[in-house]
């Protein structure tokens, strides 16, 4: 969980300067999803900021888990970074579809897509680092051997 708080923060910086860079205004998708999910009526995007940010924070720091039991099985380094990416990706493209909220990834522009994996790869990347770096040594699979 560490892990994921170290990557969303570096997510959420990679974020905010490439919208300084492109004028992309925020997302608030992690906040639609979350209300769908909760079964909460919608409200105003101006009224959605801390629902926003629970989502997005949360489910980086829930997913932090994951890798950090990557880490701690053996998969690390730029494998499990990409291994991870796709698990991002699919995390809230399973949650966002299921919502309705999202569209499939195939049906959006490539600019769009191109921003969301550049960004969740720099929360996986991030959130690997900070995992393989705290997990014990031998991994888990060699020391279960003996």
């Amino acid at each position: 969980m560490v892990a994921g708080a170290g990557g969303v923060a570096a997510m959420t910086l990679c974020e905010k300067l490439e919208q300084r860079l492109t004028g992309r205004p925020n997302s608030y998708m992690p906040a639609h999803t979350l209300e769908r999910l909760l079964g909460m009526p919608q409200r105003p995007d101006s009224e959605r900021r801390m629902l926003n940010l629970a989502m997005h924070i949360g489910q980086a720091i829930l997913l932090g888990s994951w890798r950090g039991l990557m880490a701690e099985g053996g998969l690390r380094g730029p494998r499990a970074w990409v291994l991870f990416t796709a698990v991002r990706l699919a995390n809230d493209q399973t949650l966002e579809n299921v919502t309705g909220q999202g569209a499939p990834p195939w049906t959006w522009p490539r600019d769009e897509l191109a921003i969301d994996v550049l960004h969740k790869g720099v929360y996986a990347f991030t959130t690997g680092v900070i995992a393989d770096a705290l997990a014990e040594d031998p991994p888990a699979w060699i020391e279960a051997r003996t």
